[in-house]
């Protein structure tokens, strides 16, 4: 029999098939139909991508659901919405890991982003959910805004409770130091949003995948966390495009949207390591501690870290009340016998 050479074999294979050798792929939906024909192994959702799959006929059932549990949880209107909601997202959570071998993430409401006890209480209530669902802690991952709030409660939860975290909405140097001291499980630095923003307060309206500001800002948090053996991984986030992807192959994980997933299961270029330990060890970074007032100043002198995490938390928020008065219209009509 004929053996095919690698050279041959690695054109035969998909960009995408390639990088899962480097890199646990993750999906970045709340839409499950679209993960399975990619076989990722996590997926991450967030509030706007529920309110997206939230709006699908497909899904209409799971809604209906959710609003059934809260109306019988009982309680004044705004408790029952909150019970919706936590519920829906568990919801897709549910049905999202019967279509994946590993975890998935589900985030607190970003209304909680600077009230360290509410994230805790909020993120053990989703956790006694997906227990209630047969689901133990060690599929789920929490997502928390990475403000020294959000961070707090992560190292809480961690510590205390044994729930691993995904701590989200990071674009600074200085979160990323802070969510390595908590031991946070898992971090989601930005990528594309990084680029956007250079893109819109900068000369420069575009950028080679190697000079990406998101793809340098991600690099070095790599680099940093492995070369001071912290346990905390990294998984870039917001990706614009395939390029973004292919500069950060090597990185623990990657969570990558279904059409850029469908766009690298179509490209067979030759997807090599960019991101390794050793050479993470052999960079030249200094260890970096931060209190809380030093993390307060680091992260504030960070302009686009700034902007890009307030208006995060202000759009995830926004999107959470369009959830909340979609679900408060179709309560009323369940209420109402329609």
């Amino acid at each position: 029999m004929c053996s095919v050479s690698p050279d041959k074999r690695r054109k035969m294979e998909s960009a995408l098939e390639q990088l899962k050798k480097h890199t646990v792929v993750v999906a970045d939906t709340g839409d499950f139909n679209a993960i399975e024909e990619y076989k990722p192994q996590d997926a991450t959702t967030n509030p706007s991508l529920i309110l997206a799959a939230a709006k699908m006929a497909a899904y209409q059932h799971l809604v209906d659901q959710a609003i059934k549990y809260g109306i019988a949880k009982g309680g004044p209107e705004e408790e029952q919405v909150t019970n919706t909601m936590d519920k829906l997202f568990v919801s897709f959570g549910l049905e999202i890991l019967k279509k994946i071998p590993g975890r998935v993430s589900t985030e607190v409401d970003a209304r909680l982003s600077y009230d360290k006890d509410e994230m805790v209480a909020r993120a053990l209530r989703i956790i006694a959910l997906y227990d209630e669902a047969g689901i133990k802690k060690d599929r789920v991952l929490i997502k928390l805004s990475s403000t020294w709030e959000g961070i707090q409660a992560g190292r809480e939860l961690e510590e205390k409770h044994g729930v691993h975290c995904n701590m989200t909405l990071l674009f600074s140097f200085a979160q990323a130091v802070a969510c390595a001291e908590a031991k946070v499980t898992l971090i989601s630095p930005f990528v594309g949003r990084i680029m956007d923003w250079y893109k819109e307060n900068t000369a420069q309206k575009s950028y080679e995948a190697h000079e990406d500001p998101g793809v340098i800002s991600v690099t070095k948090i790599y680099n940093h966390y492995k070369k001071y053996d912290y346990t905390t991984v990294v998984m870039g986030a917001s990706f614009r495009n395939t390029g973004e992807v292919k500069a950060l192959a090597g990185c623990d994980l990657l969570t990558i949207s279904p059409s850029l997933l469908g766009e690298l299961s179509k490209d067979h270029s030759t997807i090599t390591p960019m991101l390794t330990v050793q050479k993470a060890k052999a960079c030249d970074l200094e260890k970096v501690h931060l209190d809380e007032k030093e993390f307060r100043w680091q992260h504030n002198e960070d302009r686009m870290a700034v902007e890009k995490l307030s208006d995060g938390i202000r759009k995830f928020a926004a999107d959470a009340i369009k959830l909340e008065t979609m679900i408060k219209e179709k309560m009323l009509n369940v209420k109402n016998g329609q």
